[in-house]
């Protein structure tokens, strides 16, 4: 399930980088959010909702 908005996509994208040790972060919601999820439920969440159709 895509985000529902730009700002919660771009969210789910810095905690998708920080749990893969892309980016460092003193944000806590960030890093909560990245915790709190899989990494392939992080993906899906900030993937874009037109992505997701072309691929299937």
């Amino acid at each position: 399930m895509p985000a529902k908005s730009e700002k919660q996509r771009r969210l789910m994208g810095a905690a998708l980088a920080y749990k893969r040790g892309e980016s460092d972060t003193s944000s806590e919601e960030i890093r909560k959010v990245a915790n709190s999820m899989t990494e392939a439920e992080l993906e899906d969440f900030a993937s874009k909702p037109d992505a997701k159709k072309k691929r299937k």
